[in-house]
């Protein structure tokens, strides 16, 4: 008798559900059946080795059930994730390195010091004065902070003025909504809850200091074009159109993540591009809050290759043994942070279900840069960037791309 036809995208989904009961917050969103959650509910506990037994059984499956290949190349990827977060969860040892290449589909390694300090240089000639470059920095960092008791109508117009944009160059659902909430002590800056039904609850921490020049990135991140776009062009076209159940969840510490935050991160250059600046400067100038727009652009240029510092730190303190006190230093001396903020940054970097995440953002934008710049000349950044938002891509097939394979 032949085997029962197994529907690997629903057990997929199951699987991942079961992740959530061990680990809280592993499921970043479902939009699915609300009745396979409450089912899942309703099993006995699962253990960590169940779960990986689970995940490595699904992935045997993969080849055989007849999907089109880019469904189980993004199964593949997916599931192999879920096996390593599982052996983790089961207190195997798992080194760093390899943790962050199961989970992401790629390989990361020390970024370079002579790199840091070009940006150093680049940036000391962006801000002279007196005082040491950390001081500076951090000076022109307190000039463009947001007061806190403006920070809501900041974000509502700038949300406002991307969603205008977003709408022209990518398209929106009709019903798409976002809901900003102000919230505080979590080792995040910002969060998109997808609630499904087109709908998101983006969270902002009011703990960390906001700066005006910084908030186009966190709205386009969050928003537009960034995860809530993300989420609604994926819901109206793979999953209600294309009925493809496994993009009914989203699951932290696997390769769609990567996916997320760089494109994500890439949301300013997506919708407003090259003066993102100005642009910014004029809508919150007409809140009465002023930055020089001009010099905010050219600054973010300047220390964009430091966005790697904390991706070494990560390394240096899971795969290289230092200590606490060394990393604080190493963010410090690169990243050009105060002691407070970069304690901060070491609260997210030994978080059980966040330690290994901080490489989505280092290197899903990398990577996700050098895709976008390998277009055609005659190819618009939109046409683009909407298969980020659209279609199922993972690391290793845009690597594939780049490659040429």
């Amino acid at each position: 008798m032949a085997a029962p036809h197994v529907d690997l995208p629903l057990e997929y989904v199951r699987l991942g559900l079961r992740f959530d009961r061990l680990e809280p917050g592993f499921v970043d969103a479902y939009t699915g059946d609300p009745r396979i959650r409450a089912r899942v509910a309703d099993e006995p506990a699962p253990t960590p080795q169940q779960l990986a037994q689970q995940a490595r059984t699904l992935l045997g499956e993969v080849d055989a059930a007849g999907l089109p290949a880019d469904r189980a190349d993004y199964l593949r990827g997916q599931l192999t994730g879920l096996e390593c977060s599982a052996r983790k969860m089961s207190g195997e040892p798992i080194g760093f390195v390899d943790e962050v290449a199961c989970y992401f589909q790629v390989d990361v390694v020390l970024g370079d010091e002579a790199q840091y300090a070009a940006a150093h240089a680049e940036l000391n000639a962006l801000l002279p004065g007196s005082g040491t470059l950390a001081e500076r920095y951090a000076d022109h960092r307190r000039r463009e902070e947001c007061p806190p008791e403006r920070l809501e109508s900041a974000v509502h117009a700038l949300s406002s003025a991307l969603r205008d944009k977003v709408r022209g160059q990518y398209g929106l659902p009709e019903v798409e909504t976002v809901r900003y909430e102000v919230v505080t002590d979590q080792p995040w800056s910002g969060f998109n809850y997808y609630e499904g039904g087109f709908r998101s609850r983006v969270a902002i921490n009011a703990d960390l200091p906001h700066r005006l020049s910084g908030l186009p990135h966190l709205v386009a991140h969050e928003a537009y074009p960034g995860h809530h776009t993300e989420h609604c062009r994926k819901e109206l076209g793979l999953v209600e159109r294309a009925s493809r159940t496994e993009h009914t969840i989203f699951l932290v510490n696997t390769p769609e993540c990567l996916m997320a935050e760089g494109l994500a991160d890439l949301g300013i250059e997506a919708s407003v591009g090259e003066g993102w600046g100005p642009w910014a400067a004029e809508i919150l100038g007409d809140l009465g809050l002023h930055f020089d727009g001009h010099l905010a652009e050219r600054v973010a240029a300047a220390v964009a290759p430091l966005n790697r510092v904390r991706q070494d730190a990560a390394v240096l303190l899971h795969d290289r043994g230092a200590d606490a006190d060394e990393v604080v230093a190493y963010l410090q001396r690169w990243s050009l942070v105060s002691p407070d903020r970069a304690r901060q940054q070491l609260r997210f970097l030994t978080h059980p279900l966040w330690r290994a995440y901080i490489s989505t953002y280092v290197e899903g934008f990398d990577l996700l840069s050098r895709w976008l710049a390998g277009r055609p000349a005659d190819q618009p950044v939109a046409e683009r960037f909407v298969r980020l938002l659209d279609e199922p891509l993972t690391p290793a097939a845009v690597v594939g791309e780049l490659q040429g394979v």
